[in-house]
């Protein structure tokens, strides 16, 4: 239920269903009653033939001409029945088609009085329709007689179920009918709506920079301020690396001019100016490179393949460290990716590659992986391992401190694994410090397939 159209379609097809249903038991109300006062109609006039046709006999009795019935009262069982009978419920005379059916059309009547009821004979529902009438012989003599038709509801009730499926039918092939137009409108209405996901995502991987033109006027608004947070932001990241670059290297300049001059000072001051001298060129460069770090993937930033980079680095490194006999094996699938700016991946990974060959004996694994699930919090792992002395336990939480050593007589300024640190932090991510099973230590950086943050 996340879809607006799935919404719309179900929040509609509800209120359509219970309309459509009530307005077919509406209908079938309405049948059911007309259809009812016609079999009363049809009763009531064949109560009249029978009562038109009905000739008194010498002994007594009451026989309608046949020649004025229904031929369906002389064949048994056609679904018509009729009776005549006295006040004293002697049945007087009883249609042929009663004939191996038992029925009970019911007490009599005094004249006037009128009766439907319903009953069943062998299964099958039926109406009868009784009257009382006071017939008078050839004598004039006056006789209180109930004149009772029946007729099975059969063809009534088959009548009424195929009346019942064809509008069921009507009905439903309706409501399909109108929630495939609907759909389709919505479809049709929704899709500036598509468009405007369609490009997000676009500006999400760095296939474009902004979210083109020509939205209607309800989404027109929200396109051009997403653009102008988009054109925002990266000014804003770029105004946050110059200040920062300007800010580290206006404060080169006189640092040099310091350390030429140490030369003219006292040997034991010259010292303590030189090692303070040296923190801050520490700190300049820790910064400088902090302001290089982007703080995020950036929207529009398409993502960088890990093992080209790895690949690079692997031959700058050992290059650098080329007085040192010792491999780096490299364990990156190519569809490995960084969601995020190229040069802080190679900060990240060079500070990280170069502090193992520092401390390795002979063997330095990179390694990645990468969950395939886009969302993934770390959905990208990429872990350091070298064959060295490891770090103690103890090290282990203050080693990514800025300045931090655990041994001063390995070249270095402790700032390295500080800016992998500050990095990750950026990005959102984390950084784990272990055992190696090669037996020195393995640093894991988990990062997240989706940028966090603009900076």
């Amino acid at each position: 239920m996340h879809s607006l159209s799935r919404r719309l379609l179900v929040s509609i097809s509800v209120p359509l269903v219970v309309f459509f249903g009530v307005t077919i038991a509406v209908f079938d109300a309405s049948f059911r009653d007309l259809s009812e006062r016609s079999f009363e109609a049809l009763l009531d006039a064949q109560m009249v033939a029978l009562i038109a046709a009905a000739d008194p006999q010498p002994n007594g009795a009451v026989v309608p001409a046949a020649r004025s019935l229904e031929s369906r009262l002389e064949n048994p069982g056609s679904g018509l029945y009729a009776q005549i009978l006295s006040s004293g419920r002697k049945s007087l005379w009883r249609s042929q088609s009663t004939a191996g059916t038992f029925i009970d059309f019911g007490p009599a009547l005094k004249p006037g009085q009128r009766r439907y009821i319903r009953s069943l004979i062998g299964g099958i529902p039926v109406v009868i329709a009784s009257r009382g009438i006071a017939f008078e012989d050839e004598n004039e003599k006056q006789r209180n007689l109930t004149f009772s038709v029946a007729t099975s509801l059969a063809p009534y009730e088959e009548q009424l179920w195929s009346f019942r499926r064809r509008i069921f039918g009507w009905f439903v092939g309706l409501t399909l009918l109108l929630l495939a137009t609907l759909a389709g409108l919505l479809r049709w209405v929704l899709t500036p709506v598509r468009r405007l996901e369609s490009e997000i995502h676009a500006v999400e991987e760095g296939t474009r920079e902004t979210l083109g033109q020509g939205y209607p006027r309800e989404l027109s608004g929200v396109a051009g301020n997403l653009n102008t947070l988009l054109i925002g932001e990266r000014k804003r990241v770029a105004r946050y690396r110059d200040t920062m670059g300007n800010l580290a290297h206006s404060l080169k300049t006189p640092l040099a001019i310091i350390r030429s001059a140490l030369s003219a000072a006292r040997p034991d001051s010259a010292a303590a100016i030189g090692a303070e001298v040296d923190r801050m060129s520490g700190i300049i460069e820790h910064q400088l490179k902090r302001a290089a770090a982007s703080g995020g993937s950036l929207l529009g930033q398409a993502p960088v393949a890990v093992a080209p980079i790895a690949s690079d680095l692997r031959i700058a490194l050992m290059k650098v460290h080329a007085s040192k006999d010792f491999a780096i094996e490299l364990l990156v699938p190519a569809d490995v990716q960084f969601a995020g700016d190229r040069g802080d991946l190679t900060e990240l990974l060079g500070n990280v590659i170069d502090n193992a060959c520092k401390w390795c004996r002979s063997r330095v694994r990179v390694s990645a992986l990468q969950s395939p699930s886009a969302a993934a919090r770390e959905g990208l792992q990429i872990m350091v391992e070298d064959d060295g002395p490891g770090i103690s336990e103890a090290d282990r939480t203050r080693v990514f401190g800025r300045g931090i050593r655990t041994d001063e007589k390995v070249q270095g300024h402790g700032l390295g694994l500080a800016i992998v640190r500050d990095t990750v932090d950026l990005y959102g991510g984390r950084l784990t410090l272990d055992r190696s099973d090669l037996g020195g230590a393995r640093i894991t950086i988990h990062l997240p397939n989706s940028g966090t943050g603009f900076g």
